[in-house]
């Protein structure tokens, strides 16, 4: 679909923004890789061909059964035993000579040409979030060849822990911000445009809202109920829809009485048409400002929680966690640099994008 003209011209103002173009992608790649991170960081392998058959062990189930073992639980490919299995396709010819394969695939150089049975393909990061590293020695791990960051206090590679939770940091911040948005941008148009009683009420309401703590409510709330990434989302949105609304309703206050609404309301142009197709997209360059300390705060909500540990499930992987960690574990100094620069990458691409976004609105700005 062709973009409008105006909008033609937004996006080359966004272009000519260096500084936010180049955020842009940087970010788009770092989260692409990380919507993906089943195939970047996983103890399952990506493929298995066994026996001329070839399996998907990333998206399907398959039971240890399936390559001639003996329980039908879930296959544990990280496990000596299921990799001679698969590789020298089956329970009898892998324990043939027991000692000579599994020796071999404990180190990884299986000749599957000699054996010529089976053989699998790993991710890149053969470990998933909550796998457990057999590395010798206490934990947590300095980073070596194996864990390229590391591993955290319970040999869980952090690598891996860094991708998924920067992909459910990001995620949770933008439904958070984008179902917050929509209800304080609705909220402020209504107070603004109507003005009166309808806006003193409001202002009452959202004084009183703005007073409850947030984030006491939340821990109260999960100290009685189950924790979940949704009901957190729900929680999170339920008290910061009104980040927006207050430069909305100043946008609307000031633009209803202009030259343009008057106009269209005396050619009886509904009151919604008014709001959100002539005065809305005058109010976008405030609303776009806004944003950015939108994003960072939910950012830093989420972490601040999860450090405290009333946020996500413990099971979830989470920066906010791998900070708390580095607080625990100052002999670790590389827990702290990861969740230090996985923070700074993100509220840095982030805020530089928001910005140009804000400025490609700005009729008044242009980039040479």
């Amino acid at each position: 679909m062709a973009l409008s003209p105006l909008n033609q011209r937004r996006w080359r103002n966004f272009k000519r923004n260096k500084r936010a173009f180049w955020s842009l992608l940087i970010f788009s790649v770092i989260f692409v890789l990380t919507l993906f991170a089943e195939f970047v960081a996983n103890d399952k392998p990506i493929l298995v061909q066994y026996r001329g058959g070839y399996y998907t062990p990333i998206l399907n189930f398959y039971p240890e059964t399936e390559f001639g073992g003996d329980f039908q639980t879930e296959a544990i490919y990280r496990d000596i035993e299921v990799q001679c299995l698969i590789t020298s396709g089956g329970m009898d010819a892998c324990f043939d000579d027991p000692e000579g394969v599994i020796e071999d695939a404990a180190d990884g150089v299986i000749d599957t040409q000699e054996i010529a049975k089976g053989w699998m393909i790993w991710p890149p990061i053969p470990y998933s979030y909550d796998t457990t590293v057999d590395r010798p020695g206490a934990a947590p791990l300095p980073p070596n060849g194996q864990n390229w960051l590391g591993t955290d206090d319970t040999k869980r590679d952090v690598l891996a822990r860094v991708i998924y939770g920067f992909r459910l940091s990001v995620m949770f911040t933008l439904i958070v911000t984008a179902l917050s948005s929509l209800i304080g941008i609705f909220a402020g148009a209504i107070q603004g445009f109507f003005g009166g009683w309808l806006d003193l009420i409001f202002q009452r309401i959202i004084e009183i809202w703005a007073s409850t703590p947030q984030i006491y409510v939340i821990i109260i709330l999960f100290a009685i109920l189950p924790r979940s990434f949704w009901l957190l989302v729900a929680i999170t949105v339920f008290f910061g829809w009104m980040a927006l609304v207050g430069v909305v309703r100043a946008e609307f206050l000031r633009a209803r009485n202009l030259e343009y609404v008057r106009a269209a309301r005396a050619l009886g142009v509904g009151n919604l048409t008014i709001m959100f197709r002539h005065m809305l997209p005058n109010a976008m360059v405030a609303t776009l400002t806004m944003l950015p300390f939108v994003i960072t705060g939910t950012i830093s909500l989420l972490a601040g929680l999860d450090f405290l540990g009333f946020g996500l499930p413990s099971s979830s992987p989470s920066l906010g966690e791998l900070t708390l960690q580095a607080k625990q574990n100052l002999q670790a100094p590389w827990l702290a640099f990861t969740a230090f620069f996985a923070f700074a990458i993100m509220l840095s691409l982030l805020v530089f994008i928001f910005e140009g976004v804000r400025d490609a609105f700005d009729p008044r700005k242009t980039f040479e």
